[in-house]
């Protein structure tokens, strides 16, 4: 790999290393501007002003804010994200199987999602304006209209209910078996697959579409390949920079954007630990929740960014 590419490698690193030290900044003021008293909220509303002023030392809410961020800034970096002061748990330790939980959800969303989505992309450009192209462009865009609390409850309602093929419920916990842990998380796989599927078939077909219009694919076309050889040698490899940065932020959302879906399965992943803790307003679970998912979210369009720069000459040596 050349020099170059190690630059913009460097480069984008660094920019995610600001903007995720940015973020932590806007979380930790946006936990503080919440209403209410956190020490109220421990001790309820029966403690007295001596017990009060005792936890809010403890707690060292009486410090100046920047003095707390430093506090707990320094305790990230380190790995320590933490106790919840609602349970009195590690942070870190009760984020490690929460976040297992997560990552194996959205592996096997992304493992259904992505090929097909790419797939049903290629064959709507295959049969562009043709019924087969309406039948899937209108089916991504039915999908894409409901909301995911919505297909989830439809799901709930036909498979878990009526049909009873797979649980309501998403329970799943440690030493359980594949098979029951693949069946467990069946309803909850298949809500986040079509929330993202119309997504990415519908960016892969605009971009292959793009490269369509491009003269060496009619001149391709011209020397009598057929229109898949056209789509497969010509068209898709140079369309597939902008297909992986839509896959890479589809990725991200499943991982950062579960919450809604963990809710209605009940799954005990991070979207169901942060609404659990934001009803307690314990306010460092939401710190360290927001910020894993913020460096989630940073991480993968930093793939998208490095892996499009790899897959496409051009944006080696911008002008």
């Amino acid at each position: 790999m050349s020099s170059p590419i190690l630059k913009l490698i460097a480069q984008r690193i660094a920019l995610g290393i600001l903007l995720l030290l940015a973020i932590s900044v806007l979380i930790f003021a946006g936990t503080q501007i919440l209403p209410g008293d956190v020490a109220q909220a421990i001790l309820g509303q029966s403690a007295t002003p001596e017990s009060l002023a005792n936890l809010r030392e403890q707690l060292g809410l009486n410090d100046p804010a920047y003095v707390r961020y430093f506090h707990w800034l320094g305790g990230v970096l380190t790995g320590d994200l933490g106790t919840a002061m609602s349970s009195g748990q590690d942070i870190a330790t009760s984020i490690k199987g929460r976040l297992w939980n997560t990552l194996f959800l959205a592996f096997w969303a992304a493992v259904v999602a992505v090929p097909l989505a790419i797939i049903l992309g290629l064959i709507a450009v295959r049969f562009r304006n043709g019924w087969v192209d309406k039948l899937i462009s209108g089916l991504a865009l039915a999908s894409t209209s409901f909301p995911e609390f919505f297909i989830g409850y439809l799901l709930v309602y036909f498979f878990a209910v009526k049909w009873q093929i797979f649980p309501a419920i998403s329970t799943v916990y440690d030493g359980m078996p594949f098979g029951e842990r693949m069946q467990a998380i069946a309803l909850p796989a298949t809500a986040l697959t079509l929330v993202v599927l119309a997504h990415m078939m519908r960016m892969t077909r605009a971009a292959i579409l793009n490269v369509m219009q491009s003269a060496y694919v009619e001149t391709a076309e011209l020397k009598g390949l057929s229109a898949f050889a056209v789509i497969r040698k010509h068209a898709f490899p140079n369309a597939i920079a902008p297909i992986i940065n839509v896959v890479m932020l589809n990725l991200a959302y499943l991982i950062v954007g579960v919450v809604v879906v963990e809710v209605i399965f009940v799954y005990p992943g991070m979207g169901q630990y942060l609404v659990d803790h934001v009803t307690k307003r314990d306010v460092p679970v939401v710190q360290a929740v927001g910020l894993i998912f913020a460096a989630v979210y940073i991480s993968l369009n930093i793939i998208a960014d490095i892996a499009a720069i790899v897959a496409n000459p051009r944006l080696r040596h911008p002008k």
